[in-house]
């Protein structure tokens, strides 16, 4: 079975699986050696490791530069985070999908969002199922499982009705072939139940502080859960805390506890 078929079997589960969200190749070895049995890429992450801001202020070759030594460092199925798909056409995403097929990528998020002078804003729904219907013309056309995630970025928008707004895109997109949708902020526990009742696809759900308890979520029907750059931030936390450390304290035990 390929990593593709094994990614869309989690998403099939009785309870929810995590995927662990990782931004470079030690990461990614850490999350396997720890059990995980799937990875997502942090697009948010890598950039920020790269010296850029979120939403395709890196380039996608350098995005790719990192998500190849990924794939290769790992033997569990790897998701890529593409933001908004390096490209406004079919075409351009299409592209871009391809090589992280040849790469061996199982899948993608995708986002219907772009960023403009510096704010996240949402693109329009049709145009955006449009892309996503050629995504899944073009998957079809290879006989691929790979899995397209959608996420819906209606509640990081702060829209003034996020929950109807969300359920008319998700009805959208699931229609133009998504395989799964994900929601980030959408932490209210009736509306998560009611985003579940609304669609087929599998949903992605985002940790937030205060957030459901993974049984919750399990008996609510969420599918699989992510955590975006937690970790990565509180990594770079650590590291931070012992700069000033060694620097200030001049307290040379701590870099070695």
């Amino acid at each position: 079975m390929s990593k593709s078929n094994d990614f869309r079997k989690l998403h099939a589960g009785n309870k929810p699986f995590i995927i662990g969200n990782v931004w470079n190749a030690k990461s990614a070895r850490i999350a396997e050696k720890a059990g995980y049995k799937a990875l997502g890429i942090s697009g948010h992450a890598i950039a920020e490791n790269l010296g850029y801001g979120d939403g395709e202020e890196m380039s996608f070759e350098e995005l790719t530069f990192i998500v190849k030594r990924v794939i290769r460092s790992v033997s569990i199925p790897v998701s890529v985070d593409i933001d908004g798909g390096y490209g406004r056409d079919s075409r351009t995403v299409n592209q871009n999908i391809e090589k992280l097929l040849q790469m061996g990528a199982a899948g993608i998020n995708i986002e219907d969002s772009v960023m403009k002078d510096g704010k996240r804003q949402l693109v329009d729904p049709t145009r955006f199922a449009k892309i996503i219907r050629g995504i899944r013309t073009f998957l079809s056309e290879r006989d691929a499982a790979f899995f397209v995630n959608v996420r819906v970025d209606t509640y990081i928008t702060k829209q003034e009705q996020p929950l109807d707004e969300t359920l008319k895109r998700i009805k959208k997109y699931e229609d133009a072939g998504a395989d799964g949708v994900f929601v980030p902020f959408l932490t209210d526990q009736e509306e998560i139940r009611k985003v579940v009742q609304s669609t087929s696809l599998p949903l992605n759900v985002y940790l937030r502080p205060n957030f459901p308890a993974f049984d919750v979520l399990a008996e609510m029907g969420v599918k699989r859960i992510s955590y975006g750059t937690a970790v990565y931030l509180q990594s770079y936390a650590k590291a931070e805390e012992l700069f000033q450390v060694l620097l200030n304290d001049k307290r040379f035990e701590r870099l070695f506890a």
